[in-house]
């Protein structure tokens, strides 16, 4: 990566509601995936919890999508985990599992074992992604696509203001407390996320409205955790919801 230019796509679309967004969202993923398996014969992604990814889940195990992605070619990673077991109702892999991964044939996955101890389970992941990527010591690895959401405090993934995962810089993934959730998380750290081909935020949501038009300055000093996101040589696509972008 040393001595190339940096090369940011960046792409807004706003949609009526979180139905139209996941339409809009599973064709950039389809893409993206139809992409990845011609030219690495392999389609990487990362996925997050939260509420915002609960329509698309549901629209790529529909019967209109169910059948027209290549499952086999597509492995699944988390971006985060609380630290709970998988059938906890906040699990991200339990989410994840209930709206899509149950109701598709895939078949290649690596969930954040939330339910161990949390510095073991941080070290075990990061370990999985090298083997997996097959890096080299000092190499990052270059997920296809990293599925987030941002908070009303602007946190994404389970980096929040503050954090100390802000200004990591060596580790793949870490472990950490979560003063303002009261538990311990599991998450991909920012070099991670940024290295990859393509970054999409699905935000909704009026209370989401103050803390986006904070996120969507480019201008400004990122100051937000999500504002941080901004891939060194990929795309960061950014759906939300009229009610994001008016707050009405």
């Amino acid at each position: 990566m040393k001595g190339r230019s940096r090369s940011i796509h960046i792409s807004v679309h706003i949609h009526k509601d979180p139905a139209a967004m996941a339409e809009r969202a599973a064709h950039i993923l389809a893409a993206a995936c139809e992409e990845a398996v011609a030219e690495r014969g392999a389609f990487k992604i990362a996925l997050s919890g939260g509420q915002s990814p609960i329509p698309l889940f549901r629209l790529l195990s529909g019967s209109d999508w169910g059948h027209h992605l290549p499952w086999d070619k597509m492995t699944f990673f988390w971006v985060d985990e609380r630290c709970v077991g998988p059938d906890h109702p906040e699990s991200n892999y339990g989410l994840a599992r209930r709206e899509l991964l149950s109701r598709v044939p895939a078949t290649h996955f690596f969930r954040m074992r939330g339910d161990t101890d949390p510095e073991a389970a941080a070290l075990k992941y990061e370990q999985q992604i090298r083997e997996d990527f097959n890096l080299e010591p000092g190499e990052l690895p270059r997920f296809d696509f990293i599925l987030l959401g941002m908070g009303e405090d602007g946190h994404t993934g389970s980096i929040f203001p503050n954090s100390p995962a802000l200004v990591e810089q060596k580790r793949l993934v870490i472990d950490q407390y979560v003063p303002q959730r009261k538990g311990d998380r599991i998450t991909l750290t920012l070099p991670v996320i940024n290295n990859a081909r393509c970054c999409m935020f699905l935000v909704n949501g009026k209370e989401k409205y103050q803390v986006l038009s904070k996120a969507l300055d480019l201008l400004a000093e990122p100051a937000l955790p999500a504002q941080m996101v901004r891939p060194g040589f990929g795309d960061l696509i950014w759906i939300v919801d009229e009610a994001a972008a008016t707050g009405q």
